[in-house]
């Protein structure tokens, strides 16, 4: 059974910041990808960023970029969230997701086999 756990998530101000964790957990647990999606109250999952362990490449909704930055630990299991300068459209459940094997598609949410339960940011202006 593979779980994944969010952690971090919370109420702030717009502008500052927030950093959220993943841990993954499972017996026989490995994965290609890890990544961040986000939903926000009465619209569709949309892709925050994901990280492909082999080659270490990173991805980012291009809102998104400069602000938020993806990190991880693949021995570990872990990734992480940076969220800076956050702004109130910002607020969303963001959800944890992993990919087992190989995929072209990793900024898809159909691309995933894992999700966690997901942790609320919740930004005020």
């Amino acid at each position: 059974q593979v779980q994944l756990v969010e952690s971090g998530g919370g109420l702030v101000q717009a502008g500052d910041s927030l950093r959220l964790s993943c841990a993954a957990s499972g017996r026989t647990f490995s994965s290609f990808a890890m990544g961040w999606f986000r939903q926000a109250p009465g619209k569709d999952r949309e892709f925050v960023a994901a990280i492909r362990w082999s080659g270490g490449n990173t991805y980012y909704r291009t809102s998104l970029k400069g602000r938020f930055t993806i990190s991880g630990d693949n021995a570990k299991n872990t990734v992480s969230l940076q969220m800076n300068s956050l702004k109130p459209e910002d607020t969303a459940v963001y959800l944890c997701a992993a990919r087992r094997t190989f995929s072209m598609f990793i900024t898809s949410a159909e691309a995933y086999d894992y999700w966690g339960q997901g942790t609320t940011v919740t930004v005020s202006s």
